[in-house]
């Protein structure tokens, strides 16, 4: 189950819109009873159910499980320490975002208000 190679020596993420689990397990190293699995326990990985109950996962989802690969493989985390850290970073990313909405938006606004002045 534990695969010993690193992110470093994955294959490239190829230009695709979805991916099946097939591909994704041999892009990230990981069997796909495991990464079923880890939807179960990791929220934020939803690949898109279609006929059949199909699985497609888009490059965040590959890149994101790569993440939590990385984490639990070769930095040791437990399944709950891995989701502690993805939700945090996540909510990190969110706040950062707002952050640059705001300034953006309050950016906008004065420059409306100059031309309002006008």
């Amino acid at each position: 189950m534990l695969d010993p190679r690193s992110n470093n020596e994955l294959p490239a993420i190829p230009a695709k819109r979805y991916f099946t689990i097939g591909e994704v397990s041999e892009l990230c190293g990981v069997k796909p009873h495991v990464l079923r699995y880890w939807e179960q326990e990791f929220p934020s990985l939803k690949p898109i159910k279609r006929r059949g109950n199909r699985r497609y996962y888009q490059r965040h989802d590959v890149i994101m499980i790569r993440q939590i690969r990385a984490l639990l493989y070769e930095q040791g985390f437990t399944i709950g320490g891995a989701r502690q850290r993805l939700e945090g970073e996540q909510s990190k990313s969110d706040t950062s975002r707002s952050h640059q909405i705001i300034k953006q938006t309050r950016i906008e606004l004065e420059e409306v208000l100059q031309i309002l002045k006008r």
